[in-house]
């Protein structure tokens, strides 16, 4: 009868132990989406649209201070 007792508790807590590891996973962000823009006439989703060219960034200058503009009064 103790052995019974025994292995029914055994058993109940083997499954409560795998049921909370399985449950601890490392959570990532959900992925956001935009909502999708409906046609003031048809009410339908518009179709999307070719997106500009991006200019590529500028190149970044050494702007560096002369006497004459340190001399300036503001």
């Amino acid at each position: 009868m103790a052995g019974l007792m025994n292995e029914l508790v055994s058993g109940v807590v083997e499954s409560v132990l795998k049921e909370i590891l399985k449950k601890t996973g490392g959570r990532t962000a959900t992925k956001r989406q935009k909502r999708q823009a409906r046609s003031a006439t048809t009410g339908r989703f518009k179709k999307a649209t070719a997106k500009r060219a991006v200019k590529p960034a500028k190149k970044q200058v050494n702007r560096r201070r002369t006497a004459a503009s340190r001399s300036k009064t503001r």
